[in-house]
Order: C-alpha cells, then sequence, then structure tokens
C-alpha cells in the first residue's frame, strides 16, 4: 500500500474514451500523492481506457468491466467507488465537476460518510493532509477547505490544474463490484452526439474568446468567432449576449453557466459583472477590449485594451492570420 493513495475516478465515453478531464485529475493527485484511477466501462473496453491513463500518470489502475454499470444510471457507479475506496484506503478521491461527477461525488460521500468539497481550482498537501482550494462568492475571495479526520472527497473544475503527471507504466488490476441494490434508473438507449464543429469544447478549453453585449447583435457576434478561429478557441458569451439572443445559453461563461480556466481569456464588449467574472477569472491570462475604461472586466484583466471592438479586434485578426503566412 502506498504512503498517500488518490484516488481518482476517471469519466469515459460509452465506447471507453477516456474523457479529457483526466489529465489535469491525474496532474492534481501526482502532487498531493500516487495516483490510483478506477475506470468503468462496458466489457471489452478497459485496457485501452487503461493505457491512456497510465500515460496520464496513474501508478496503479483498477478497472471494472460490467455492463450492469455502464446501462443503469449513477447509482452503480458509487458501488464501484466504494469497492475502490475500500481497495486502495486512499486520502483523498478526486472526480471531475461535471453534471455527473458531481452527482457521483455527492451520493459516494454521503454512502461513506466523508466530506465533501466542489469545484477545487487547486489541490495542496500540508501537515496536516490534503487542502482544497475554491474560488467563491463571484470570485471575489479564495478559500481553502480541508477536513479533520477521514478522507477528502473533492470534485475538480476542468481546465484549473496545469499540472500534469509523468507517464507510468500500466499495473492493471481487476476489481469485484458487490452490487448494493440501490434503486436506480435504467439506460434503454443513447445516441451519441455528433457535432461538426472544429473548435474546442468550452469546458476544459485552454484557449476561450467571449462576446458581450457590445457586440450589439447575432450578426456582429461573428467577430467572436473569427478571433477564437484564428487562435484555435472555444467561443463563449456573457449572460447579456446571451440574452439577447446572440447566441445559444450553451455558450454561457458565469455563475450559470460554465466554469472555465483556460490559459488565455479574450473578453470582448464585456463589462464584467460578477455574474460573468465568477465563471472565468480563474484564468491563467484574461484579456480584455471595451470602450468603457470604468469596465469593471478591467480590475481582473493582465492585459487591458480601451477601444471599440469593431476597430481593435479585426485589426488583431490580421495580425494574427500574418504570422500564420
Amino acid at each position: 500500500m502506498s504512503q498517500n493513495p488518490i484516488l481518482v475516478f476517471v469519466e469515459t465515453t460509452p465506447d471507453g474514451t477516456v474523457a479529457k478531464s483526466a489529465a489535469g485529475l491525474l496532474g492534481a493527485a501526482a502532487a498531493i500523492g500516487e495516483p490510483t484511477a478506477l475506470i468503468v466501462t462496458a466489457p471489452g473496453l478497459s485496457a485501452a481506457a487503461a493505457s491512456a491513463v497510465a500515460q496520464l500518470g496513474a501508478m496503479r489502475v483498477l478497472t471494472v468491466e460490467d455492463l450492469r454499470l455502464t446501462d443503469t444510471f449513477i447509482a452503480p457507479l458509487v458501488d464501484a467507488l466504494a469497492a475502490a475506496f475500500e481497495n486502495v484506503e486512499p486520502d483523498a478521491v478526486l472526480l471531475s465537476n461535471s453534471v455527473d461527477g458531481r452527482d457521483l461525488a455527492a451520493r459516494f460521500a454521503v454512502r461513506a460518510g466523508l466530506a465533501l468539497a466542489v469545484d477545487a481550482v487547486a489541490l495542496s498537501r500540508d501537515e496536516e493532509g490534503v487542502v482544497a482550494s475554491h474560488s467563491v462568492y463571484g470570485g471575489a475571495y479564495n478559500v481553502d477547505s480541508a477536513v479533520t479526520s477521514g478522507a477528502f472527497v473533492v470534485t475538480v473544475r476542468q481546465g484549473a490544474i496545469d499540472a500534469r503527471a509523468e507517464a507510468q507504466e500500466p499495473v492493471v488490476e481487476s476489481l469485484t463490484v458487490a452490487p448494493s441494490n440501490t434503486p436506480a434508473a435504467t439506460i434503454t438507449d443513447f445516441e451519441p452526439l455528433i457535432s461538426n464543429a472544429t473548435r474546442p469544447d468550452l469546458r476544459g478549453a485552454a484557449k476561450v474568446v467571449s462576446g458581450g453585449r457590445g457586440l450589439q447583435s447575432a450578426e456582429k457576434f461573428v467577430l467572436v468567432e473569427e478571433l477564437a478561429d484564428s487562435l484555435g478557441a472555444a467561443v463563449g458569451a456573457s449572460r447579456a449576449a446571451v440574452d439577447a439572443g446572440y447566441v445559444p445559453q450553451s455558450y454561457q461563461v458565469g455563475q450559470t453557466g460554465v466554469s472555465v480556466s483556460p490559459q488565455l481569456y479574450i473578453a470582448l464588449g464585456i463589462s464584467g459583472a460578477i455574474q460573468h467574472r465568477a465563471g472565468m477569472q480563474t484564468a491563467k491570462t484574461i484579456v480584455a477590449i471595451n470602450k468603457d475604461a470604468d469596465a469593471p472586466i478591467f480590475q481582473i484583466a493582465d492585459f487591458g485594451i480601451v477601444g471599440d471592438v469593431f476597430s481593435v479586434v479585426p485589426q488583431l485578426i490580421s495580425s494574427l492570420e500574418s504570422r500564420k503566412a
């Protein structure tokens, strides 16, 4: 048994592909202990997934191949996580702060009688154990949380962890899971969402370009997309832009939208209301372009340009494209 084991639940797609969130989770785990990954797949899919997570830094991989666990909604996954927890006896359990990750973390914490911290943006260790850091109250404060006894269950914001663990030789073990027969909905069928979009997904993207009410219309919001495409970035928006009908709600960054922690965040025509800042101010570098010199977004921006986005952004795109030539 390792000295400081950290159990990481790795999400997979129905075809066994490892979720992008795994890299950050295993990087965070390696910084505070020795990562052990848990993978739950349909029969025949675990080998490739185990190899992938070993390359991402898992020192040990527990696999569960059980169709019952993959065609039943969430509850049986708690059985698998509970079995892995008993096997590993970790200092902490890390999961992605995704919809499924939050659901699974909460159910497992209740069953195991453990403390739960959600949406951590960093993890560390002090002399007493694991510490989770959070950006709270709309990003106005950074706070730490820890437990006084027992293991710590933590969900981690995707994209918030820069650290990456070194690749490991896969040490793979099959885990037997005893069903708890907890009532759960059964998944009878699913249809994969096929997207032809060439841009990265907003959640977890390394670069994000967002537009606000200052773009004036859905037609002019195309300027945001053009800059994003020049940078290979995802496209986001403020709530004001969504409410005005410029883009769908799925683009919304903020307290009631998607929380992002990219390496680069560019805000175009966004005033920077607290609701928006809550979802993006943990970005590593923030660039703001707004004609209002007093816009709150400049308070958190690393670089700011006071100017008309319709004048500044085309020049920026032209400069970026010329460098590619």
